[in-house]
């Protein structure tokens, strides 16, 4: 019975340390491009997979880009995904009130205990908010952090003065 119970907990344990958890998905407009941030937990250092689907019923949607499935036709051009430490970015070209609707995230690694991660959002271009320039720095702030830490260094070396 403790041995069943042992590794129940040792499983659990597992996999709370390896899932990645998709900790938010948000939309803005960048002169004509629709920007979809999907920012994940990164745990491992596992391939990641992604999939982005434009839904307007209760269907799968339509493929808007992908690392494994075929873009629909429409978006094949428009659309690109940038990957970085934590963070999946979708840039979609000449968005247009057609492009309106549910837009899903969807992120897998590799050898991961979960599922598919998930997250959608609705998007309307009247009530999308315009891209603030800071916010993909924001998004990896290592780069700030390592300049605010280096600061009396610069200072010590008489290469800044404050």
């Amino acid at each position: 019975m403790k041995s069943t119970i042992g590794i129940a907990v040792l499983v659990t344990v597992l996999q709370v340390a390896r899932c990645q958890r998709i900790r938010s998905l948000t939309a803005c407009l960048s002169d004509q491009s629709l920007r979809l941030d999907c920012a994940y937990e990164k745990k491992t250092s596992n391939a990641l997979t992604y999939d982005f689907r434009l839904s307007r019923d209760s269907g799968l949607g339509i493929v808007v880009a992908s690392s494994q499935n075929v873009p629909n036709a429409i978006y094949k051009n428009r659309a690109n995904v940038t990957v970085s430490n934590n963070l999946v970015c979708l840039h979609l070209a000449g968005f247009t009130t057609a492009d309106e609707g549910t837009y899903v995230c969807r992120l897998k690694i590799t050898n991961d205990y979960e599922d598919n991660q998930m997250k959608n959002i609705s998007v309307f271009k009247d009530r999308l908010e315009k891209c603030a320039g800071i916010s993909l720095l924001i998004q990896n702030t290592s780069w700030l952090l390592l300049l605010l830490l280096s600061l009396p260094l610069l200072q010590a070396v008489d290469f800044v003065s404050l």
